[in-house]
């Protein structure tokens, strides 16, 4: 067995080279650039009003001033005023030549022609105003590479006229779930079954962790089924992830079918709990995972491992983040594993849950984080302090 940070970095190491592609910008959402984005005008392109108001000299704030004119957003003709005059001016509407400042509506008063500035004195020299290119400078980055596309950043880069963008290609994922005595909710549950809930769990992460192409198959404990499922897996999707059947028990196929399908192990079992089993291997640029069987061991391995890497390849935020955090309670365990208990944070607290068994998911369903004891620790005491996983 190897220790976690071991794991860690095997995984890190074996990261594939990712692939990019162009994508219109109304589908770009959730995706990450893969180059930076140049804006190819200024933003906005003319000197432009924040406020509906009366545009002005500041030299001539303290005059009475004529109102000559009105400028509604969208007015395509340039206007200009003169020395001890003032146009009416609306949001978004561009400034007439030789103004440089606007005053806001309520800050006026109004006799016929003539406008009066009300005493103001938040009034500076061009309040109210964007200059040009304020929001986005021409031929400079508008976003960076590597970022990833929220709904802000996809209004921003239509706002500044981009219609398309080069980002990195999703990833295709295949579950594939064993076990002969597996059956789908909603079925009859007869003596020595179990319902099937992996597949709805895993899904359910993958798709948190920004993976949309997700095919799931099912087999049962048929080594030849197992090596066919597999290897048509691997000619279809990016990463592969087997639950059940990774431990060493007769009916368990996994690792076989792997180094059957010419998949390169690169580590078998590690040594915390729950999860020991946990297996990677490669296949070329293929990425290749076996989970326990047990929901909080598969469910927790994937919190460790697979969201983690899956934040590095498609440059998203993670689900996950790592703190510290003071007990509110003894554990004790045995020396020689890794624990992650199952546990509730709140207001810089951690409290271990009950049932930690690996195949009781009703505490993970309360659960907001995963406590971590360490392989060389018998456990913790009341009020100390701990590493956590917060699960988002």
């Amino acid at each position: 067995m190897i220790s976690i940070q071991e794991a860690q970095k095997i995984i890190n190491q074996n990261i594939p080279q990712r692939k990019h592609q162009n994508l219109p910008l109304k589908e770009a959402f959730g995706y990450t650039t893969s180059e930076d984005i140049y804006s190819k005008y200024n933003i906005p392109n003319f000197t432009q009003s924040s406020m509906d108001g009366y545009a002005l000299r500041f030299e001539d704030k303290d005059l009475k001033l004529k109102i000559v004119g009105e400028i509604p957003a969208g007015s395509t003709e340039r206007a200009n005023l003169e020395h001890g005059t003032a146009y009416r001016i609306f949001t978004g509407a561009p400034l007439p030549d030789g103004a440089d400042t606007v005053v806001m509506q309520e800050k006026v008063k109004i006799e016929g022609d003539d406008l009066l500035i009300i005493e103001d004195n938040d009034l500076e020299k061009d309040a109210n105003v964007r200059p040009i290119g304020s929001d986005a400078k021409k031929d400079t980055v508008a976003i960076s590479s590597e970022s990833y596309l929220s709904a802000a950043a996809i209004g921003y880069l239509a706002g500044i006229g981009c219609t398309e963008v080069q980002v990195y290609s999703p990833l295709s994922v295949s579950l594939i779930l064993t076990g002969t005595e597996l059956v789908k909710p909603g079925e009859n549950l007869d003596f020595g079954q179990v319902f099937e809930s992996n597949s709805y769990q895993l899904e359910s992460v993958l798709r948190q962790s920004g993976i949309n192409h997700i095919e799931t198959f099912w087999v049962k404990d048929d080594s030849l089924q197992v090596e066919r499922i597999l290897n048509s897996a691997l000619t279809k999707t990016d990463i592969v992830i087997l639950v059940g059947g990774v431990s060493v028990g007769d009916y368990d196929y996994v690792i076989d079918a792997a180094k059957m399908c010419g998949v390169e192990q690169k580590f078998h079992k590690i040594r915390q709990k729950p999860g020991k089993p946990f297996y990677f291997g490669t296949k070329e640029e293929k990425l290749i995972f076996g989970l326990p069987g047990n929901p909080s061991s598969a469910l927790t391995c994937f919190y460790l491992y697979i969201a983690p890497l899956l934040s590095k390849i498609i440059k998203r935020p993670s689900i996950t983040t790592e703190t510290k955090a003071i007990t509110t309670t003894r554990y004790q365990k045995k020396i020689g594993l890794t624990h992650f208990l199952k546990a509730t944070y709140l207001d810089g607290k951690v409290t271990p849950l009950h049932a930690q068994e690996s195949y009781r998911l009703q505490s993970f369903a309360e659960a907001n984080c995963l406590m971590i004891l360490k392989e060389n620790s018998e456990g913790c005491e009341k009020d100390e302090i701990v590493d956590i996983i917060v699960l988002k």
